[in-house]
């Protein structure tokens, strides 16, 4: 699976500095969790299901080869599974979940699995973790824009409070297509940001370099 940029900034966000406990939802080839690694202590440990069993390998794989393999598992497992066994263990989830009705299937069934939410429904993604946070735990995610107002409403309805979003947009004047959200159990004040990708054509915003100079190598 290719890096994308919804993981790209939902791994360079999410609010991991007093997290000590970690779960990435469906985690694909790892990238994000990696990353949080990356921008965590070391007394900070975090775990990553994945139901695709080519996917759990290549993040396996990437996990042992990185300099924080002891502190990075990777679990082949349904996360509805994992769940009844890992109740309230989490100070951080973070997932970039499925956001593709599933009326024209991909013709690649890891793919498929990775983009639409058959396998697992927003509904079921926020009881999920739900069971899994702790009470003062946090939950991030990223979501094409439309979606993620949609998603975001569900998790009020279900008694989440939104504690932090960042709409996206690739430039100015361009419209809004991406959002990363930050839910807790808790009821917070609401902190809103913007992000524009590029300053123009081809040039990437000073924000988004300002996020992203820890990981990409070349931008």
């Amino acid at each position: 699976m290719k890096v994308g940029t919804d993981g790209v900034l939902l791994g360079a966000t999410a609010p991991v500095s007093q997290a000590r406990r970690v779960l990435d939802i469906g985690c694909g080839s790892g990238l994000i969790a990696m990353m949080l690694a990356q921008r965590s202590e070391s007394h900070t440990f975090i775990d990553a299901v994945e139901l695709e069993s080519a996917a759990a390998g290549q993040a396996a794989e990437n996990f042992s080869e990185s300099v924080w393999a002891q502190r990075l598992s990777v679990h082949a497992q349904d996360i509805n599974e994992f769940a009844q066994k890992h109740s309230a263990q989490y100070d951080l989830i973070v997932s970039n979940p499925p956001y593709f009705e599933s009326a024209v299937a991909c013709r690649d069934e890891a793919r498929n699995a990775a983009r639409y939410t058959e396998t697992l429904t927003h509904e079921a993604l926020l009881e999920c973790a739900q069971k899994l946070i702790t009470p003062q735990g946090l939950f991030s995610v990223v979501l094409p824009y439309d979606i993620g107002l949609a998603f975001e409403t569900l998790a009020h309805q279900k008694g989440w409070f939104s504690s932090w979003r960042m709409s996206v947009r690739d430039r100015p004047g361009k419209p809004l297509n991406r959002l990363l959200l930050t839910l807790s159990r808790q009821s917070v004040e609401r902190m809103n940001e913007e992000l524009a990708l590029r300053k123009s054509e081809g040039v990437y915003s000073e924000e988004f370099c300002a996020l992203i100079t820890d990981f990409y190598l070349n931008y």
